[in-house]
C-alpha cells in the first residue's frame, strides 16, 4: 500500500493499493537503513561496493584527510568492464543497451554486445593515437551513441575523459582543453538543434591555434556537411575500420580520475570537477538501485545532455552498470512539436522518465491535450532533476503524465556530488510523497540544514544545506587546484561540505530546497528564496513559468522583479498583472510584493534547462550581460529586454 500526498504539504492523503509495485527490503525501512549506514559508514559502503566487479579488492574503505576523501584505496577495477564486460557473458549480451533517437525521428539501437565491440575498437583507435593511462581526452560531440562510446573507450584504457557540452563556443572549448591539457579532441562534423546545423568541427578548428597540447582530432561523420580536414584530423569511420575488436582493459586504482567535468561560474575560469573511479561508480550503482529500483524490463528515459553530470551519471554509467535499456534523445523537447518527450516515451515504451522541472513547466504551458494524446501507460516511475520542482508542476506531472499511478522522485545533487544525494528511494521503501520536497537523504548521506553558525536549525526554519560526512561519489578535488576546492566547498563551515543551497526541514523531517543561497533575496531584512517566490507565481492559474530576479533598492535592500510566461491562450494585461500581485500578497505575504512584473514569451535558459537568473538581474539593474555561451536561445534575452523597455515607457 502506498500513500501519496496530493498537495504540499497537505493533510489529505491519497491511497493507492493496486497499480504501483514497490520493492521493500525485508525488515528494513528506509529510516532503519539510513541509521545503519551512518552508524558504520565504512561497513555500509563496503557492502554496496560488492555490487561491482573488482580486479583487486580494496585494502581500506576510506582514507579521510579532510577535505580529501580517498575511497576503496588499494582496489583495482575498470569502469568499462563494469558497464559492458560483466554483461556480455550473460543473458544481457543481446539486450538493447542504447535506443537512440534524433529530433527528426531517426533511430538506432545498440545491444550490449554491439556496444562492447564498439567501445573496444574505439579504445584501440585512441591507443593508436598515442593515448595512454592518465592522458586527458576532450569529447565535444552531439548527443549520439558515439559520445558514450568515446567516454567508455577512454575509461577502458585508463585515460581521463573531459566532455565539453556541444553548445559551448570555441573560447569555452579552449579554456577547458588547456586546463586539462588534453592530448586528443573527439568531435563530429556537426550536429543538429531545432533543425539547424551546429558546426562543431568549425568550432574545434578555431580552437586549435590556442590549444597546443592537442595532437589529434577524431571526427565522427554525423551531419554530412563539408568540413576541412587538417593535418591533425582523423575520420572516426576510417580509423575504427582498421581497429582490432578487443582492447584489454587497463585496471586502474580506485582513486584514478575517471573524468573531469567543468562547471561554469558567473566570473572567473570554469572549475574542473574531478571524479575518481571506484567511489563514483559505487555511489551511482547504489543510488540507481535505491532511487529508480531498476529491473531487467526497464526502459529508462533520462532527458539530460551528456555534456552535464546527469548525463554522465544516469545515462552512461549507472544504467549500463545495471544492464538496463536506456533511451538517448538528441534534440530539443519542443521541436518540431512540443511533444517530443511524450512521443519518444510512447514509441519506445519508456518505464521511467527522468527530466527537469523546466521542461515540465514548458510542456504545461501547452495544456493537457498534447500529452493526453500519447499512450504513456508503460511509465511506472517519474523523476525530476536539475532544480527544485514547484508543487503545482509536481501535481501536473503526477496527474497528467503519471495518471495518478506513478510515484515521483524529486532528486537533489550536483556535479560535485557525483550522484543523487536527496531523494525518495522506491527500491528500498516507500514513504508518503510531498509535492516539491526532495524527501530525505539517501542512505549513507549525512545531510542537514544549518544556520549561519553551522548549528542545525529547528523544523520550518530556512538555512543552508550541508553534508557532514564524506560519501563515495564526492569529487576528488578540482583539477589542478586543491586550494580552490578547499575554499569553495569546505571553508564556510568547518569540516562539512557546503553545496551553496538554501533549504528547510519540515516537522516530518522532509527536506525542501529553496534555490541557490546566492539566489536568496534580502527584502527589508527578510530572506526570500527565488524558488519559493517562483512557485507562488506558477501557482497562479494564468502562469506557466516564472523567474525572479532583484535590483538594489536604497530602502528595502533589494526589490523583487518578476518575469512571467503566461499559459497558452492567456493575454498579458495590466489587469492580470494586478491580479498576480494580489495573489503573491495573499499566498506569500506583503513582504514578497513584486515591484515590477514583466510578461515574456520565453525565459533565458541554458541548454540543460536552467533559468539564467543572472541575465535577468543584469537587465533589470542595467548591468553588463556577461558570458552567454551556455544560453539556449539568444532571442529570449531580446524578448526580456523588449518587455522591460516597453513597460518602462508605459509607466514613464
Amino acid at each position: 500500500m502506498m500513500y501519496i500526498y496530493l498537495s504540499g504539504p497537505p493533510s489529505k492523503l491519497y491511497e493507492e493499493s493496486s497499480e504501483v509495485k514497490v520493492t521493500v527490503r525485508p525488515g528494513m525501512a528506509l529510516e532503519d537503513m539510513s541509521k545503519e549506514a551512518l552508524s558504520d559508514p565504512e561497513k555500509f559502503w563496503a557492502e554496496q561496493a560488492r555490487g561491482l566487479d573488482w580486479h583487486r579488492q580494496w585494502d581500506r574503505v576510506l582514507d579521510w584527510n579532510p577535505p580529501f576523501a580517498r575511497w576503496f584505496s588499494g582496489g583495482l577495477l575498470n569502469a568499462s568492464v563494469n558497464c559492458l564486460d560483466r554483461h556480455v557473458t550473460t543473458e544481457t549480451k543481446n539486450k538493447a543497451a542504447i535506443i537512440w533517437e534524433s529530433e527528426s525521428g531517426e533511430s538506432r539501437t545498440l545491444t550490449y554486445f554491439q556496444l562492447y565491440r564498439y567501445v573496444n575498437r574505439f579504445a584501440n583507435v585512441l591507443k593508436g593515437l598515442g593515448v595512454q593511462k592518465g592522458d586527458r581526452v576532450t569529447i565535444y560531440m552531439p548527443m549520439v551513441p558515439e559520445l558514450p562510446v568515446a567516454m567508455l573507450a577512454c575509461a577502458r584504457i585508463g585515460a581521463t575523459h573531459s566532455v565539453v557540452f556541444s553548445g559551448f563556443s570555441s573560447q569555452a572549448l579552449v579554456d577547458r582543453v588547456n586546463d586539462a591539457q588534453s592530448k586528443v579532441i573527439v568531435t563530429a562534423d556537426g550536429g543538429f538543434r531545432k533543425g539547424k546545423l551546429v558546426d562543431l568541427k568549425r568550432v574545434v578548428d578555431e580552437s586549435l591555434a590556442q590549444t597546443p597540447s592537442v595532437q589529434h582530432v577524431v571526427v565522427f561523420r554525423r551531419a554530412g556537411n563539408d568540413v576541412r580536414m587538417g593535418p591533425k584530423d582523423v575520420w572516426w569511420h576510417e580509423a575504427i575500420e582498421k581497429a582490432p575488436m578487443f582492447c584489454p582493459p587497463e585496471m586502474v586504482e580506485s582513486t584514478h580520475p575517471l573524468y573531469i567535468l567543468y562547471t561554469s561560474g558567473t566570473t572567473g575560469k570554469p572549475k574542473g570537477v574531478m571524479h575518481g573511479t571506484a567511489g563514483y561508480l559505487v555511489h551511482l550503482y547504489a543510488t540507481a538501485k535505491w532511487v529508480f529500483d531498476f529491473n531487467k524490463s526497464d526502459i529508462f528515459f533520462c532527458t539530460a545532455d551528456i555534456g552535464w553530470v546527469t548525463g554522465h551519471s544516469y545515462i552512461v554509467y549507472a544504467p549500463l552498470m545495471h544492464g538496463i535499456t536506456e533511451i538517448m534523445y538528441d534534440g530539443a523537447p519542443d521541436y518540431p512539436r512540443p511533444d517530443r518527450y511524450w512521443a519518444v516515451a510512447e514509441k519506445h515504451g519508456a518505464t521511467i522518465l527522468y527530466t527537469t522541472p523546466t521542461a515540465l513547466r514548458m510542456y504545461m504551458k501547452y495544456g493537457d491535450a498534447i500529452p493526453n494524446s500519447f499512450d504513456l501507460s508503460f511509465l511506472r516511475l517519474l523523476g525530476t532533476v536539475g532544480e527544485p520542482i514547484n508543487p503545482e508542476v509536481w501535481q501536473w506531472y503526477f496527474t497528467t503524465i503519471g495518471k495518478e499511478r506513478c510515484p515521483i522522485i524529486d532528486t537533489w545533487w550536483q556535479t560535485e556530488t557525483g550522484g543523487i544525494m536527496l531523494s525518495a528511494c522506491t527500491g528500498v521503501d516507500f514513504v508518503p510523497m510531498k509535492p516539491g520536497s526532495a524527501t530525505f537523504p539517501v542512505p549513507g548521506v549525512d545531510a542537514v540544514v544549518v544556520d549561519d553558525s553551522g548549528s542545525p536549525v529547528p523544523p520550518g526554519t530556512k538555512g543552508y544545506l550541508v553534508v557532514r560526512k564524506p560519501w563515495p561519489g564526492m569529487l576528488l578535488s578540482l583539477w589542478g587546484d586543491d586550494e580552490k576546492y578547499r575554499k569553495t566547498y569546505w571553508s564556510k563551515f568547518e569540516g562539512v561540505y557546503y553545496p551553496g543551497d538554501y533549504a528547510l526541514v519540515d516537522k516530518d523531517g522532509y527536506l525542501w530546497l529553496l534555490g541557490r543561497a546566492d539566489d536568496v533575496l534580502k527584502v527589508a531584512g527578510h530572506r526570500l528564496g527565488t524558488m519559493e517566490l517562483e512557485s507562488a507565481f506558477v501557482a497562479h492559474k494564468a502562469i506557466a513559468e516564472a523567474a525572479v530576479a532583484s535590483r538594489p533598492d536604497s530602502t528595502k535592500g533589494e526589490s523583487i522583479i518578476a518575469f512571467l510566461v503566461a499559459k497558452e491562450g492567456v493575454a498579458a494585461s495590466d489587469a492580470l498583472r494586478k491580479d498576480i500581485v494580489e495573489h503573491i500578497r495573499k499566498t506569500v505575504g506583503p513582504i514578497a510584493t513584486p515591484d515590477e512584473v514583466y510578461f515574456v514569451g520565453k525565459l533565458p535558459k541554458t541548454r540543460s534547462g536552467k533559468i539564467m537568473r543572472r541575465l535577468l538581474k543584469a537587465i533589470a539593474s542595467g548591468d553588463k550581460i556577461g558570458d552567454i555561451t551556455t544560453l539556449e536561445d539568444g532571442a529570449a534575452i531580446d524578448e526580456v529586454r523588449h518587455a522591460y523597455d516597453e513597460l518602462k515607457k508605459a509607466v514613464g
